[in-house]
């Protein structure tokens, strides 16, 4: 098993604009330990569709893209995405249960015997599963700033023959860090994130990644 650091950066953005419908934005940067070197960059947009004020679903379009060594450039990845949330709050704690579906289009790089770079794309099915708990820890200045503990586990599995990766789990990421709530619309993160990605074609990976968030909830 290979092992390397990395360096996450995300912003992600929830509005509701209506009782009933929102959307989401999101923004990935995906670094190198020595953040030299971007190695993936994730934009995701989505329509939200409020059930109740602890359960939405969600649809959406990302645009992947994806730094590999063997041509020193960026493949592609169009993806569609479908999902179902459920929040449950305790006094000032939260647990977030995430049901996530994924249609993917992968661009996939390869040299032909002539030396020259040739590409396909492969598709592929993933079901993800997060479970999210927040661990209120203390009031800062006033009652809109909370400091609180974050535990999280994401499960990726493969459905169907693909040929991305053909093992049933596609990788898995446990989370554990800190964060800070203000008045419930802005949350800041910095966490450790243990990435461990499988293969089937060379070695596992593990990564050990410093994750840096900022979400936005509002209303409009």
């Amino acid at each position: 098993m290979k092992q390397d650091q990395r360096v996450w950066m995300a912003y992600v953005g929830q509005y509701k604009a209506s009782p009933k419908w929102g959307y989401h934005m999101e923004a990935q940067f995906r670094m190198d330990n020595q953040l030299a070197q971007n190695l993936q960059n994730l934009f995701r947009v989505g329509a939200v569709y409020y059930l109740s004020d602890a359960k939405n679903i969600t649809v959406g379009y990302v645009l992947v893209n994806t730094y590999t060594t063997t041509v020193d450039d960026y493949f592609k990845e169009n993806r569609f995405w479908e999902q179902y949330q459920l929040t449950t709050k305790w006094s000032k704690d939260v647990l977030i249960n995430r049901f996530r579906l994924e249609q993917r289009w992968v661009e996939q790089f390869g040299i032909s015997e002539v030396g020259q770079t040739v590409s396909e794309t492969a598709y592929q099915n993933r079901f993800r599963v997060l479970n999210r708990f927040l661990w209120h820890l203390t009031q800062l200045k006033s009652e809109k700033e909370q400091l609180y503990v974050v535990v999280q586990n994401e499960l990726f599995a493969t459905l169907g023959q693909n040929k991305v990766n053909s093992k049933v789990i596609d990788q898995n990421r446990f989370l554990v860090g800190f964060g800070l709530n203000y008045n419930n619309t802005i949350r800041l993160e910095l966490g450790y994130l243990n990435h461990y990605l499988t293969s089937s074609s060379g070695n596992d990976v593990m990564n050990h990644t410093v994750s840096i968030s900022l979400f936005h909830n509002i209303v409009l």
